[in-house]
């Protein structure tokens, strides 16, 4: 006689307002999911989340060495992030942020900060 296969599932209730479950169903909607798939994930997340936040990292000797160093070493610009921050956010038009300067409007006269001071 075939054995039944053994559930490997554990059953999970939880007691919610009604407020919480219709935020919940209406997220999972919008995600095209059910609710204990979405619940499920969201809480699977969560723990992971705080799981890694208490890992120990562990290392070689050397490893930690080279480690040290490189957080002791100078800090080095990256072109990149430099650019990034330099370039004027998507909501801020007809402004260009320089770094060295401060804020520009579109004819490159400088606008006040806002901090209140003249200077």
């Amino acid at each position: 006689m075939p054995r039944a296969a053994t559930r490997r599932e554990h059953p999970l209730s939880m007691r919610l307002p009604e407020t919480d479950i219709a935020i919940i169903d209406r997220a999972a909607a919008l995600r095209g999911r059910s609710r204990t798939d979405f619940v499920r994930d969201a809480a699977v997340r969560a723990a992971e989340d705080v799981l890694m936040e208490t890992v120990p990292i562990r290392m070689s000797a050397a490893g930690f060495e080279a480690f040290m160093a490189a957080m002791s070493g100078p800090a080095a610009p990256v072109p990149e992030m430099i650019e990034l921050f330099q370039r004027a956010a998507p909501w801020e038009k007809g402004f260009s942020r320089e770094t060295d300067t401060g804020l520009h409007d579109e004819n490159g006269s400088k606008q006040d900060g806002g901090s209140g001071t003249k200077g």
